[in-house]
């Protein structure tokens, strides 16, 4: 596996998003759901799009793993294979950003950079959006550089995926830019 540069370049994406706040007199932030239910959200997700990010530009298909420890965190297993069919991943932890609310969260990568700098590689991960069987979501921070739509399945049905669109551009997102899961397929082809 080539851990190191998709390290890298997570601590640097983080890095930037851990130091955007938005400004007094910017759009307000978008609005997260109340509240989640760690218990029912922790589990595989498939990406299914994302807005462009450096450290997964190499990633055709994105996955992440959340799973609740007895204190409260959630472990993270981000992991995407490239279009030459190779495995990148980075592990984390997850955290409510305010003690009893998990609507809103820091994630922290677990690599060197983050230990050199502790808590300055924190990225916020929003929840805005999550059906209630716990199979869709929408994940974005607040200068809404970053969005991820997530579910349980790596495919959904089209009228579903344009609701979860319609969710993102109501919340001021740039779906245009969206980049979408490659298929198997298409990456068996590339191989």
């Amino acid at each position: 596996m080539k851990r190191l540069p998709l390290l890298l370049s997570l601590c640097a994406g983080l890095l930037l998003t851990g130091c955007a706040h938005s400004r007094d007199d910017g759009p307000l932030p978008p609005k997260t759901v109340d509240s989640v239910d760690l218990k029912r959200y922790q589990g595989k997700w498939f990406e299914l799009a994302r807005l462009p990010m450096f450290f997964q530009r190499n990633c055709a298909q994105s996955e992440a793993h959340y799973n609740l420890k007895p204190d409260g965190t959630v472990g993270v297993l981000n992991r995407c294979i490239t279009l030459e069919g190779e495995w990148e991943e980075a592990s984390g932890t997850a955290t409510p950003q305010v003690q009893g609310k998990t609507d809103k969260l820091w994630v922290e990568f677990d690599n060197w950079f983050s230990r050199l700098l502790p808590g300055v590689t924190k990225g916020d991960y929003w929840v805005l959006y999550v059906d209630k069987d716990y199979q869709t979501a929408l994940v974005g921070n607040p200068d809404r550089k970053y969005l991820w739509i997530l579910s349980r399945t790596p495919t959904i049905p089209a009228l579903e995926r344009e609701s979860l669109l319609a969710r993102a551009r109501q919340q001021g997102y740039d779906t245009t830019r969206l980049i979408w899961r490659v298929s198997d397929r298409d990456i068996a082809q590339k191989r």
